[in-house]
């Protein structure tokens, strides 16, 4: 979830100074009426600048404009050089077509209109625009007042109307040529494969000592060799990277010296951000580093923002789309257009009611598709997206659209299914063919091993992919995609070490990032040298992503936390550009080091067992046909739990075991997979646990406890035996079976042993 300042708008907070580092020429040196190069018609699509080859085509789509000027830059931005008006208005897109206009020109937009907030209506040609399908920016925002349709401090506020220039403080568009060479083909791992890794562009290579200084937080640090290797070597399968969309950094934290470092703020959706890109970088960059996670054979997936834009509400700045058609492009209170509605918590929601806003989004996730070939998509708040005048719709027009798209329908699509909206909470309740980010796994487990008393039962519901949410229109297990850290909040480390958030750093006073982290620091707040303490957070540590590891659905891990990564308990580091939130390589210690051998070790397991990811939801019915249930639930006495024993708030030990011969697919035959035994000890002392009688083979081969997480040997045990389950531990068992043979048990033995 997109996590902001709570601190009341001030947009020029600390930026009075603020002076544009490359002032323009004088408005009355433009050219307007002489352009250098050959004016004609065009056309009214694609959208944006097209360079075909002999000139670039420009078509913008404005409803209520009266005019649209292209105004040129000189090669460094600093001076415009002509104003080019649009000459033909089709179909409500205003085109046209400039002989001889080369790829690398620099422009920007001026919109004309009428300025009527009270009607929704902000056009205000004195205000440089970008526009809203640029493929590529040049430069940053810079925050002053001129950037603002209306007079800041004016007594009428923004029914004011500004008359300063704010050229010299816009990044400019880029038309640019599409062309590259690709070497290898998108990644198709299915999805019951998918071990999604979460990570920040900026913040990975960052302190990367194996990443060339000058490439380090850019696209070219990320697809230097050390890190893809690194990611091949750690088993993950797809990395998402969080917003590379063109976003803006907000006033308030330019005042107190911070940045937007998630950068859930766009501006644009069909560009990468410029910071993201190495010195003298060309438009290619991102499309290598593309080309190089699918030579390592991982996916990529963009983490998106279509809900809302960085222009704020009726006191934001004008910097695209509010001044080149803001009534068609946000949602306006109905009988009040001054003013937004706010579903989204950050001053205005994107109108995809619109054919034309919608038909927007559409091309922009198509074009990282098909020009940029990323595998998918993880969509912020996107309750927002699926919102009709009635309300949420899983079958709304955005949504439908995904569906039916023969281009969309065959990448990944997770949403992120709640908003700030009424009503905006919807686990569960998006269209099959879609994953969600599953909240309810993430608290379950984490009150569960917390202590919290009477979370058993719900802890039973998230390890089988949650099925009470997800189990409708044919969805598949996939569809729960479980975590227990995300950007937004607590680290794994810091999950396990803090009481209390500790956001004093982002200087709003501890307002700031959620109050329910259902986290525990087992004895003492942050770091502390009591040997038995870090032996308890560091298994701890081990059953959490034992929990999501070995759980029927998608994992999705979150950078750094499989070595241990600390942001000094801030649960909310989206304006910390700087060592809270960079990934410190150079400070992994032994500990972090075994953790991260742990974690292979798991993905390993998970992807050698099949069991573990099934595309069947196991409901615990007993199969008469194959004479065999597909899971059970277990007491320590190795028997079936009683009702009366779900019931008990204090019963924190229990056995889940998973049949192999269980059926695979819709049809009746049993499946030839290992049985799996999953001990889960929420006591904080040991509990003795009987392994079961299950039919086939009656030898248990214990693959994995949290308690010892370096073996040189896997034990093995017959029905009957007791097995010591340590406090707060779990323990993963395998029967033998056809499709996991001697052979396999020896490679995970490698693993384990370290030798693998």
């Amino acid at each position: 979830m997109t996590t902001t300042s709570t601190n009341p708008p001030d947009p020029l907070a600390g930026t009075t100074a603020a002076q544009p580092t490359a002032p323009s020429s004088d408005s009355a040196g433009v050219s307007v009426h002489t352009p250098r190069y050959r004016l004609s018609e065009g056309r009214p699509y694609p959208r944006g600048a097209t360079w075909d080859g002999k000139g670039t085509n420009f078509a913008i789509f404005s409803a209520h404009a009266t005019k649209v000027e292209i105004c040129l830059f000189s090669p460094d931005g600093r001076q415009e050089l002509e104003r080019i008006e649009l000459p033909e208005f089709t179909d409500e897109v205003w085109h046209g077509y400039l002989l001889g206009l080369p790829p690398g020109t620099l422009y920007g937009l001026r919109v004309h209109g009428p300025y009527e907030p009270l009607n929704g209506h902000r056009f205000n040609p004195n205000k440089l625009l970008l526009d809203p399908y640029a493929k590529s920016h040049v430069g940053e925002l810079i925050w002053g007042a001129e950037i603002f349709g209306y007079t800041l401090g004016h007594p009428d506020l923004d029914r004011s109307f500004d008359t300063r220039d704010s050229a010299p403080f816009m990044p400019k568009c880029r038309v640019v040529e599409s062309g590259f060479t690709w070497e290898h083909e998108r990644s198709d791992v299915a999805w019951d494969r998918q071990v999604i890794y979460e990570l920040h562009v900026r913040g990975f290579t960052k302190r990367h000592p194996q990443v060339p200084e000058a490439l380090r937080g850019t696209f070219a640090g990320l697809g230097e060799p050390a890190p893809i290797d690194y990611l091949r070597k750690l088993g993950v399968t797809a990395v998402e990277l969080l917003p590379i969309h063109t976003f803006v950094n907000d006033g308030n934290l330019a005042g107190k010296g911070l940045t937007n470092y998630w950068g859930y703020d766009s501006i644009g959706f069909f560009t990468a951000d410029p910071r993201y890109f190495s010195a003298g970088a060309d438009a290619n960059e991102f499309k290598r580093l593309v080309d190089r996670m699918h030579g390592a054979g991982l996916a990529v997936i963009l983490d998106v923002v279509y809900n809302h834009t960085a222009e704020g509400n009726e006191l934001g700045p004008t910097l695209s789309f509010k001044g080149v058609d803001n009534a068609s492009y946000y949602n306006l209170v109905a009988d009040q257009r001054r003013y937004y509605l706010n579903n989204t918590g950050t001053g205005n929601t994107l109108n995809l009611a619109h054919p034309r806003v919608l038909q927007m989004v559409m091309d922009s996730l198509r074009h990282w598709v098909t020009d940029m070939r990323v595998d998918g998509f993880r969509f912020d708040l996107a309750t927002v997206l699926g919102r009709e005048t009635h309300g949420f719709d899983s079958f709304g027009g955005f949504l439908d659209s995904c569906r039916q798209d023969p281009v969309l329908s065959t990448v990944k699509m997770i949403a992120e299914p709640w908003d700030c909206g009424p009503g905006g909470y919807q686990v569960g309740r998006f269209p099959p063919g879609w994953a969600e980010w599953n909240d309810r796994f993430r608290d379950t487990v984490r009150s569960f091993w917390k202590g919290d008393a009477g979370t058993t039962p719900d802890l039973a519901r998230r390890l089988t992919a949650s099925a009470d949410s997800f189990d409708h229109f044919g969805r598949k297990p996939w569809a729960s995609v479980n975590f227990v850290t995300a950007h937004d909040g607590f680290t794994l480390h810091d999950l396990v070490s803090y009481n209390d958030k500790h956001n004093e750093a982002n200087g709003e006073g501890g307002r700031d990032g959620t109050s329910d982290n259902r986290s525990w620091n087992h004895g003492a707040e942050g770091p502390t040298e009591d040997p038995a303490i870090n032996e308890l957070r560091a298994r701890q540590k081990r059953n959490l992503l034992a929990t999501m590891l070995l759980s029927q659905g998608t994992p999705m891990l979150v950078a750094g936390d499989e070595f241990g990564r600390t942001q000094r308990g801030n649960n909310n580091a989206y304006c910390q550009d700087n060592e809270i939130s960079w990934l410190d390589w150079d400070g992994i210690d032994e500990a972090g080091r075994g953790l991260c051998d742990y974690l292979r070790k798991l993905i390993f397991l998970r992807q050698h067992l099949p069991v573990l990811r099934r595309n069947r939801f196991l409901n615990g019915a007993y199969n008469q046909d194959l004479d065999v249930t597909d899971v059970r639930w277990l007491s320590t006495a190795g028997t079936d739990l009683s009702p009366a024993q779900w019931a008990d708030p204090e019963m924190r030990c229990f056995g889940m075991v998973i049949d192999g011969r269980s059926q695979v697919s819709g049809i009746r035959r049993p499946g030839a997979d290992a049985t799996i035994l999953i001990v889960i000890n929420g006591h904080h002392d040991v509990v003795n646990f009987t392994l079961p009688d299950i039919p086939g083979p009656d030898q248990w081969t214990c693959l994995l406890d949290t308690n010892v997480p370096v073996r040189t040997t896997l034990p093995a045990f017959v029905t009957g035996d007791v097995y010591m389950m340590t406090g707060r531990s779990l323990a993963l068992f395998a029967l033998e079976a056809k499709g996991l043979t001697a052979r396999i048990f020896e490679r995970i033995a490698g693993r384990m042993t370290g030798s693998g």
